[in-house]
């Protein structure tokens, strides 16, 4: 009983796997007929599906396909149009150019006819020419008999006659449209210049080529020479200029050319001896230092100058150049202060005439723009000056007046010729330039050979400081017309062969004396 108590669990274990085997598989079964069932009913639909995209796809290329036919139609019609339209041009083209041809060959019948007419008169002209021709020889030989004289006798004589009288009209011509200016213009010239003048004062410092360093005493000479030269040599080579350690008591000179080295020059040496210490190093860092001082001094000189002309603020590198000319002089005159000047004339007289004072003063104070760097560039200075004005955007009546205040170039516009008017008042006014008494002497001497050496000029003198020559005249040779036309060409030879600045004035003198006596 206990052995079959012990094989009951086994028993029925075995009995469970008999029942659910069966029911599993009974399950199984079913679970998969039932997936065999879904399976078909999800082939069915795809297959629909795929039906219907297919004739969806077919739709819509049938579709594409007319639409590309009747577009290709469409195309094909307006090119055949097109070729149509051609050919119908062509057509009319060749009809014309037909008919044309037709009335090229018909002028042309008509051009042959008038050129045989035009020939057949020619001959007829040739003919009446030639008779005419002996008709005027035998009239001329009938005048020679009558007048013992022949043809190229009396041509001469009437040419000669004609060039005396014509020679003589044009004399008092030119002094009747002369003297005709000369009224109507001198008076409201001289006021507007003489206001001008008076309104622009502008005093003038004569520097040289030199300068000069005051030392505290001369054992300074020592140090400043250093050993060996080693201090001059130094400074020259680092300056450019030529550093003179002379005679003369308690003082140096440096000389140059150009201005702003040679203040730079001045400016270091002067704080060199002030500081006491000088050698190679402490001189390279004073003549930077003088550098930068001396181009301060520039920038302020140019923005005072255009304060003092009222002038909007030009191209950097323009003031920089203005600037320099604060160095710069010309007949010891500084370039600086005459342009300020000619600035303040040219910019008076446009106001009085009713022009643009601004541009004028613009115009005017540029004047000498290029003296600040000819020294480094090939041409006259009023060239280069009008190169850089055009170059950094200056207006084109200011570069035409500076170009064109020595008569380089043409002048374009009233406002030069007031630049070339203010730049002689202020170069020819009383103590702006200086001269050396050498060279005005020589000057007044070449006036004077000048005028002398004309036909019929008796004596010559050159008055108020070589701005005016009297020139005296033979009456017997020089008649009232021939002297208009003498002064005119002495002025004429003093332009092409002397320089000088502002006008001169050239006065021909002719005097008649009758002389009676009475007994």
């Amino acid at each position: 009983m206990e052995s079959l108590a012990n094989f009951i669990p086994v028993i029925a274990v075995i009995l469970g796997f008999g029942i659910a085997i069966p029911l599993v598989s009974y399950s199984f079964k079913k679970n998969a007929k039932n997936a065999g069932a879904l399976a078909e009913q999800i082939l069915e639909r795809a297959e629909k599906e795929a039906i219907s995209i297919r004739k969806e796809k077919e739709l819509e290329a049938k579709d594409e396909s007319m639409q590309i036919i009747q577009k290709a139609d469409a195309e094909a019609r307006t090119k055949l149009q097109e070729v149509r339209e051609s050919q119908r041009n062509i057509s009319n083209r060749e009809n014309k150019l037909d008919n044309k041809s037709e009335a090229l060959d018909r002028k042309e019948l008509e051009i042959k006819k008038v050129e045989a007419q035009v020939s057949q008169a020619l001959k007829e002209v040739d003919g009446e020419k030639r008779n005419l021709e002996e008709l005027v020889k035998q009239e001329n030989e009938k005048l020679e008999r009558i007048a013992r004289m022949t043809q190229e006798e009396a041509k001469n004589t009437l040419i000669e006659n004609l060039k005396e009288v014509a020679h003589t009209e044009a004399s008092q011509l030119v002094k009747q449209i002369r003297e005709n200016a000369v009224t109507t213009a001198t008076k409201e010239a001289n006021k507007i210049v003489i206001s001008a003048i008076q309104r622009s004062a502008a005093d003038h410092t004569a520097e040289s080529t030199v300068s000069v360093v005051e030392l505290p005493s001369d054992q300074m000479k020592g140090r400043v020479i250093g050993r060996e030269g080693r201090n001059i040599r130094t400074f020259e080579q680092l300056t450019g200029v030529e550093l003179i350690v002379d005679d003369t008591p308690e003082a140096v000179v440096l000389s140059g050319f150009d201005p702003v080295r040679r203040e730079i020059a001045r400016v270091a040496l002067t704080n060199l001896v002030q500081d006491g210490r000088i050698h190679p190093a402490r001189i390279e860092e004073m003549i930077k230092k003088a550098t930068k001082e001396v181009d301060e001094e520039m920038r302020v000189a140019a923005e005072e100058a255009l304060a003092e002309l009222h002038l909007p603020a030009f191209h950097a590198q323009i003031m920089k150049l203005i600037g320099r000319l604060k160095y710069r002089t010309s007949y010891g005159q500084n370039i600086l202060k005459h342009s300020i000047e000619v600035g303040w004339l040219t910019g008076l007289m446009a106001s009085e005439l009713g022009m643009d004072g601004v541009l004028a003063r613009r115009a005017g104070f540029l004047h000498d723009l290029g003296k600040a760097i000819d020294r480094n560039t090939d041409g006259t200075h009023a060239l280069i000056g009008g190169e850089y004005a055009r170059k950094y955007g200056e207006p084109d009546p200011v570069i035409n007046a500076i170009e064109s205040h020595h008569e380089e170039v043409p002048m374009t516009g009233p406002i030069s010729a007031l630049v070339q008017s203010a730049d002689a008042i202020s170069g020819s006014r009383r103590g702006a330039r200086g001269d050396t008494l050498e060279s005005y002497i020589k000057r007044l001497r070449n006036l004077e050979g000048i005028a002398t050496g004309f036909d019929g000029v008796s004596k010559s003198y050159a008055i108020q400081a070589g701005r005016e020559v009297r020139v005296m005249v033979e009456s017997d040779k020089i008649d009232d017309g021939k002297a208009q036309t003498l002064s005119s060409e002495i002025a004429g030879r003093i332009e092409a062969e002397m320089t000088y600045p502002g006008q001169i004035k050239v006065v021909v003198i002719r005097e008649s004396r009758s002389t009676a006596v009475a007994k």
